[in-house]
């Protein structure tokens, strides 16, 4: 098991961390061949999952998720008794009233002490701490050790506002919960997370009166919001969205309905693909991705297929396979200027992407991403420690593209977009890099090393001693 931090990125800039092993990626100009096999997406899959265990009867999502975040949202739903199984390629989902009689230990969940482990998941702690007073006893919130220091104050403060009964110390989990239904009425919260709005929404339709949210200061993640109260629709859940997105008003007492629903294929995931093909010759098809723009796509990262053929990639419909097939010689990519307000997660393998391009691009209202896993934004200044040339002035990141990239250490900081953005971006760098907790991508691409070295990129895990006995080996090979 990969050691998990317990420490925070400084102001400073990154450090580099001790893990046993290391993620190590060779730097090369070949051409990319072959399949990616885009899995569905996670946004939809908690949402889906959770609003079927809120319907009393049977729901049928298809398409299956492997990341360990949907793994724990699993598992802290069947504690709370909800039944769900898999059968084929989908989930089929028996919901109704939350019930901890069931006698359920998984994944660190456990019925009978009610406690719910949410691993190292945003989305099911900010999704499930609200929907927790609708058990049938206390319910405690928790997660890993260093997830354990993650404050969530101004959810909990309008979930407090609603009538949910909580103990927290410092604000953080674990948080325990107490089971009675919330009470309703005027609650505000800060639009920082869309994670904090949702986590609200989908509590409000159970409450004993009318409940109106209202978002204070900027909104951050519009879309992300939008697929909550589309898909709460979907299962019969009534919310009343103002034009700015910034007023909703729930009616009370509502019942949701069982409902059958198609997961469609992860944006998020797609796109470090995507950047490996922009950034040497390829001819790659994207099994399970068939539209090559965002008005086409129903996912809150669209806009990624949108800012990536801005910069110049060539992306078809393959008429064979009816998947995306990205073939070219070589291109040479244009600069961004985007705003990040709506599409924080993006701007890791943006960053990559922006490092090879012909210009200066901008990043620009980036103060959210820094709440991220980790500070995704000082994360990805250890491009530089490549020879990129990215800065950070508060607000704004400004990255000039450079024409070549060299090998160096770096830190995952156990956070996955950057973990997969930082080792697509070694892939054009000459000569070895290494990256620390190796396998943070398994939270949300759990195929990503597969999938990337199927197509031609050179990624293993290993540990570091055993890595450069190999390279020792290679540079002077021992006479047979």
């Amino acid at each position: 098991m990969d050691e998990v931090p317990d420490w925070e990125p400084s102001e400073s800039g990154p450090s580099l961390e001790v893990s046993t092993l290391q993620l190590f990626v060779t730097g090369t100009t070949s051409p990319l061949h072959g399949e990616l096999h885009i899995p569905v997406s996670k946004y939809h899959a908690h949402r889906a999952l959770v609003l079927a265990s809120l319907s009393p009867g049977r729901s049928v999502i298809h398409g299956l998720s492997e990341t360990r975040q949907v793994v724990w949202t699993i598992a802290v739903l069947r504690a709370l008794g909800t039944r769900v199984e898999v059968v084929g390629d989908s989930y089929v989902v028996d919901g109704g009233p939350y019930s901890t009689a069931g006698h359920v230990i998984d994944h660190g969940s456990s019925s009978d002490e009610g406690l719910l482990n949410v691993g190292s998941s945003g989305t099911t702690l900010y999704f499930m701490t609200g929907l927790a007073s609708l058990a049938d006893k206390p319910i405690t919130l928790t997660g890993m050790k260093y997830f354990r220091r993650r404050p969530i104050k101004a959810l909990l403060t309008a979930l407090g506002e609603m009538g949910v009964e909580y103990e927290s110390t410092d604000d953080c989990p674990p948080i325990t919960v107490q089971p009675r239904p919330p009470r309703g009425g005027h609650v505000r919260i800060a639009g920082t997370l869309s994670q904090w709005i949702s986590g609200l929404l989908l509590l409000a339709p159970f409450a004993e009166r009318e409940t109106t949210i209202e978002v204070v200061g900027e909104l951050n993640e519009q879309p992300y919001v939008e697929l909550t109260v589309e898909m709460m629709r979907h299962w019969g859940l009534a919310v009343e969205v103002s034009d700015d997105w910034r007023t909703y008003t729930i009616p009370p007492g509502q019942t949701a309905r069982p409902a059958e629903y198609t997961l469609p294929p992860d944006i998020g995931s797609a796109a470090f693909g995507l950047a490996a093909a922009a950034l040497r010759p390829s001819d790659v098809l994207f099994r399970g991705m068939a539209t090559t723009t965002a008005a086409e796509t129903d996912h809150p990262e669209a806009e990624f297929l949108d800012l990536v053929s801005a910069m110049g990639l060539p992306m078809e419909v393959d008429p064979e396979s009816g998947s995306v097939r990205v073939r070219h010689d070589g291109i040479e990519l244009a600069p961004l200027d985007i705003d990040c307000q709506p599409v924080p997660d993006l701007l890791p393998i943006l960053s990559t992407l922006a490092t090879f391009a012909k210009g200066t691009s901008r990043f620009r209202n980036i103060s959210h991403i820094r709440l991220k896993e980790s500070d995704r934004v000082n994360a990805m200044l250890q491009l530089n420690r490549l020879g990129g040339d990215l800065v950070d002035s508060g607000e704004e990141l400004t990255i000039t593209g450079v024409d070549s990239l060299h090998g160096s250490p770096m830190s995952s900081f156990n956070d996955h977009r950057v973990l997969m953005s930082l080792a697509v971006a070694a892939t054009r760098a000459e000569g070895r890099s290494r990256l620390t907790y190796p396998r943070a991508y398994r939270i949300s691409y759990p195929t990503f090393l597969q999938e990337m070295t199927g197509v031609g990129l050179e990624m293993d895990i290993t540990a570091p001693a055993l890595a450069e006995s190999d390279v020792s080996r290679r540079s002077h090979p021992i006479a047979s």
